[in-house]
């Protein structure tokens, strides 16, 4: 699977995961998704990029949430 196209899979399926949670850790993300912590960054932000997704800091980890216009 070309290197572009395995991201916009990965972030599919955090879209997913993220579904019907008000949110999610990234470790929680990693962990259910069983993907690598570099895989999973590009994917949380594209999907930053593209304003589905926000990203706060929670310690050493991130709490990541739908933006209000995508729930």
């Amino acid at each position: 699977m070309p290197f572009r196209e395995n991201i916009d899979n990965i972030s599919a399926r955090i879209y997913e995961f993220l579904k019907d949670k008000p949110e999610a850790t990234s470790w929680q993300i990693k962990l259910s998704l069983n993907i690598s912590s570099s895989t999973m960054y590009l994917a949380l932000g594209s999907l930053m990029q593209s304003g589905k997704i926000t990203i706060e800091p929670d310690g050493i980890n991130y709490k990541i949430a739908k933006t209000p216009q995508q729930n």
